[in-house]
Order: C-alpha cells, then sequence, then structure tokens
C-alpha cells in the first residue's frame, strides 16, 4: 500500500480568481522509500497539493473532489484537531525560507522541543537527547551548541537543516518538502538534497518534492508529475520523463534549463572599460548584540577586475562570499573601507554623499526581490519616472520615458497605470529592470536578478538583460549563486570565496578547466550536472 495515494483530487478556487481550480483531476502516489518531484511554475498548484495534504489551506480554497490518502487513512473531512495530530507524527514539513518558518525568538532546542511536547512524547531528559541526536543527524556541527543559538545566529543551510531535523523528529511516513533550496546556493543546495536523500533511504520515509528545478528532480526523483495551471500533464519515472518528454509543456521546461556549456565569446577587444575596481576592501565589525564580544567579517579583501562596454562579469560564490557587498560597495549602497572605483571616466570612490546624487545615474541596480525593492503605492510607471525625476528630468518627459521602457522590456506602455500587485514576479523584474535602465546608465549591477524566479520566467529575464545589452552597450556586473545562469550569460567570471577573488577566468576556459579547488569544488555541487536530459 503507497504511503500516499491521491485520487483525482480538485481543489476550488474563489470565483474571482484567474480560473476555477487551483488543482484538477490529479491524481499521484508514493511508496515508503521513494521521492517524487512535483514540477511546475508558479501558479500550476504543486504548492497547494503540498499544502493540501498536510491541511495546511488557504481558507478560500476548498476541496470540490477526490481523495487524499495517508497511509489508507483519508485526509479530506478531518477536523482541525485531528489533523494537528497527524502534522509532525505522520507527515512532516520543510518550508521553502527556513528563517520566516522558524520563531526568530525561540532558542533551536526549544523549536525542536515543542514537536515532542505538542505530542506529549518522551520525558524531558529524552526529549533533550533526542534533539541532540536530531541535529547531530542533520550534520549541524557541536549540536550542543546550535541547540543554544537563535535562528539568526545561523546560515541560511544550517537553518534549513534545523528545519529537517524538525520535520523528522517524530519520524513521520511521509515528508514535504517545498522547494527547501531556492534559497540556498549551490553547495549548500547540494547539501541539502544529499542529506534529504540520505535519510529517506535511512527511515524508509516518502518524500514529495515540490520544486521548479529539473536539475532538483536529476538528483534525488524516483518519479515525477508535471503540473501546468493545476493539470497534471505528465508523470512518470524520473530518468523517463526527462530523458524523453512526451508533453510540449515539459519540454518548454527542459529547454528553459540553462545548459553548462557557454556560448561562444564575443569580441570585445576594441571596447573601453566602464567599470574599473582596485583595492577594494570592507569589513564588517563590532559587538554582538548578545555575545558582547567583538567580531569582525571580511566580507571584500583587496577585490580587482574590469568590465568592458558589453561586456558581462559574472561574480559567484556561496553565501557569506562577500559577493552582494562588492555589488553594494561599487553602487555606493555600502561604504567601501578602501578601494578605487572608476565608473567610464568618473571616480566613485571618496566623492562625499551630496555630490554623488548626479553620479549616481552612470550606474544603476537590478536587485533579487522584485516584489520587496518596488514601492507598492507607486505604479510601474511613477516607480520608474522617479529616478529620472530625481536628476531633474520634467515629469512630463520622465513618465513618457517610463511609458517607453515598459514597452522596450517587454511589458507595454498601458501597464505604467498598474500596481507592483498586479503583475507576476517575473513581470515585476521586468519593471524593475526598467527603472534601472531610466537614467541611461553606463553599467547594471544585478545582484541574483533570476533567482526568485521559475526556470521558464528566469529564461525570459536572462534573454531580455542579454538584448537589452546588445542594444545599449550596458556594461553588467552579474551576481548570482547559480553556475548554470553564468554559463550562459558571462563573458568571464570572478569565483569570489571569504571576501577574496580566487579566480578570474574567461567562462568557457573556467568550466573546461577550473584551476581552484574551490571553483571545482563549486561546479560539481550543480544539481543535475552529470544528468542526461533532454535540452541538453
Amino acid at each position: 500500500m503507497s504511503v500516499l495515494a491521491i485520487d483525482n483530487l480538485s481543489l476550488a478556487l474563489p470565483k474571482l480568481a484567474d480560473r476555477a481550480h487551483a488543482v484538477q483531476g490529479l491524481s499521484l502516489s508514493i511508496d515508503a522509500g521513494e521521492t517524487l518531484c512535483v514540477v511546475g511554475e508558479s501558479g500550476s498548484g504543486k504548492s497547494m497539493t503540498a499544502h493540501a495534504v498536510i491541511g495546511l489551506l488557504p481558507s478560500a480554497v476548498k476541496p470540490a473532489g477526490g481523495s487524499i490518502r495517508l497511509a489508507g487513512r483519508e485526509l479530506i473531512g478531518l477536523s482541525d484537531g485531528e489533523m494537528r495530530k497527524l502534522r509532525g507524527r505522520d507527515v512532516g514539513m520543510i518550508f521553502q525560507e527556513p528563517m520566516t518558518s522558524l520563531n526568530p525568538v525561540m532558542r533551536i532546542s526549544d523549536q525542536i522541543l515543542e514537536t515532542f511536547e505538542s505530542h506529549r512524547m518522551f520525558d524531558a531528559q529524552k526529549r533533550m537527547r533526542r534533539t541532540f541526536e536530531l541535529l547531530e543527524e542533520v550534520g549541524l556541527p557541536d549540536p550542543k551548541h546550535i541547540a543554544r543559538a537563535f535562528p539568526h545566529e545561523l546560515s541560511g543551510g544550517q537553518r534549513q537543516r534545523v528545519m529537517i531535523a524538525v520535520a523528522l523528529a517524530l519520524e513521520p511516513r511521509l515528508l514535504i518538502a517545498d522547494e527547501p533550496t531556492t534559497a540556498l546556493d549551490v553547495t549548500t543546495q547540494a547539501q541539502i538534497l544529499k542529506l534529504v536523500d540520505e535519510l529517506r533511504h535511512k527511515h524508509g520515509t516518502a518524500v514529495l518534492f515540490i520544486t521548479h528545478d529539473f536539475g532538483v528532480v536529476a538528483e534525488i526523483a524516483d518519479d515525477v508529475a508535471v503540473l501546468q495551471n493545476g493539470l497534471c500533464v505528465e508523470s512518470g519515472r524520473a530518468q523517463d520523463v526527462l530523458e524523453n518528454p512526451t508533453h510540449d509543456y515539459t519540454k518548454r521546461l527542459l529547454a528553459a534549463v540553462p545548459s553548462l556549456t557557454p556560448p561562444p565569446p564575443k569580441d570585445l577587444s576594441g571596447e573601453p572599460d566602464a567599470l574599473i575596481v582596485r583595492n577594494l576592501h570592507k569589513t564588517y565589525g563590532g559587538r554582538g548584540f548578545f555575545s558582547g564580544s567583538a567580531r569582525k567579517v571580511v566580507a571584500a579583501k583587496d577585490v580587482e577586475f574590469t568590465i568592458k562596454r558589453g561586456e558581462t562579469l559574472g561574480l559567484v560564490g556561496e553565501s557569506g562570499s562577500g559577493k552582494s557587498t562588492v555589488g553594494r560597495c561599487i553602487m555606493r549602497l555600502t561604504e567601501p573601507d578602501d578601494g578605487f572605483i572608476k565608473v567610464g571616466d568618473t571616480e566613485f570612490h571618496g566623492v562625499p554623499p551630496r555630490q554623488l546624487r548626479p553620479l549616481r545615474k552612470r550606474i544603476q541596480m537590478v536587485f533579487q526581490d522584485p516584489y520587496a525593492s518596488l514601492n507598492p503605492r507607486r505604479t510601474a510607471g511613477r516607480i520608474i519616472a522617479e529616478g529620472p525625476e530625481a536628476q531633474g528630468v520634467p515629469r512630463v518627459d520622465a513618465e513618457k520615458r517610463a511609458r517607453e521602457l515598459l514597452e522596450l522590456v517587454g511589458l507595454g506602455a498601458s501597464s505604467a497605470e498598474r500596481y507592483p500587485h498586479e503583475f507576476s514576479g517575473g513581470q515585476r523584474q521586468r519593471i524593475g529592470i526598467a527603472r534601472a535602465l531610466a537614467l541611461d546608465p553606463d553599467v547594471l549591477v544585478a545582484d541574483e536578478p533570476v533567482s526568485a524566479l521559475d526556470v521558464s520566467v528566469q529564461a525570459q529575464i536572462l534573454d531580455l538583460i542579454q538584448d537589452l545589452q546588445k542594444r545599449l552597450g550596458l556594461a553588467i556586473l552579474f551576481v548570482t549563486h547559480d553556475l548554470r545562469v553564468a554559463a550562459q550569460v558571462c563573458d568571464r567570471i570572478a569565483v569570489m570565496q571569504r571576501g577574496e577573488i580566487v579566480e578570474l577566468e574567461r567562462t568557457a576556459r573556467l568550466f573546461e578547466n577550473p584551476k581552484h579547488p574551490y571553483t571545482r569544488a563549486l561546479l560539481a555541487a550543480v544539481p543535475g550536472a552529470h544528468a542526461k536530459m533532454a535540452a541538453a
């Protein structure tokens, strides 16, 4: 008997939604010790499916038919009290963002102990012993130290390991993982995927893994189900779907996965330098709020590079390597401790803040989160026009330019009157790009601009950035932890580790023959790097 069996499930959406059902006629099953990956774009219904299983559907979404059985027990129709008894004990869940899923004011040990206490399992001594065992099992160093820490004192990968420990505390039959590696860098992602795979083999747990990344599917899935607009358009053994997809939608998703083979290099030999960075240093330090002890973090140490007009330099590395700090120092959003920064013929270093405003138009930024970086109370047109207006451009001319830019990024002039919440994630990122282009910059700093997007939307944004670069001659500093993306958009790649550039090379040469051990480790950690896919 399957651990999880979903049969002809339909989930009804509210009347004003863009379609009648979040999921319609969905059937799938998972056996003990197996992993089923549910793949699809945002809005495909994959997370709604997971939330239906664990009983966490939004109040406006209701089951409209079908069955969900966990080890033979029907879940649809259970009371809230009955579902609470099942959560943790029979089904555990790893959420996408561990920082928002963990209680920021509770120590790690208390958050795991809470799981035992809510199900009235074990005495106090055994609960604490089991907490340490779980933290050790998920690969966290010094479990007793980690247990005393608060979430903000841990890295993203460590927080996700804590979430896995919480989900596995009561050894549930089913583990649901909802995009658990999307926000993590490539090496941490590889570690988490390996950990989940090892634990499901060790405990015989069935795993429902929600993802939009076919690289992840290639790494861990036994079976895969592809969802589009709430419908399962293709399912089967993972290898069969990856190598021989039958549905056009699956083929498009696979085709959108960036290849690890870089395109032919551009000839930039005659182009002038658009950005020069020399001896850039930045150290964060001070006394810890809780510990009171001094702690210094070297975020940038003697960083040097040059970007030519029309060139894209990728800045890659793990979280905490210093790549985003370098981008912010170049923008002067963060003040560097030392260094030389020159944009075209304009020196940025040492310029007092009051004199910096008219110079900022030379270099602009596209931020990682397209929703958080846009003012929700401003229309798209106003968001784009504000920059030129601050530089003295008349409002009428700035708004006209905003509409032109919305056309340029593929949204249309009529979208100028809409607010950020009325756009999809990919469309919001297009607004962010249009805003960055509004001042006709020479240099664009793109800080993880596609990491929060589905693979197909990601491909559209990358194509847009490359097209705009060709048309406008932009120099781009592209900050990313995704080496697949870097392979396709970057002319050269600088690899950062602990604040230092350890390798800087042409993209094709770096992928063919990485010199530094850290670069080799990053490349080896790319999910699905050695898998056969139809798009490869």
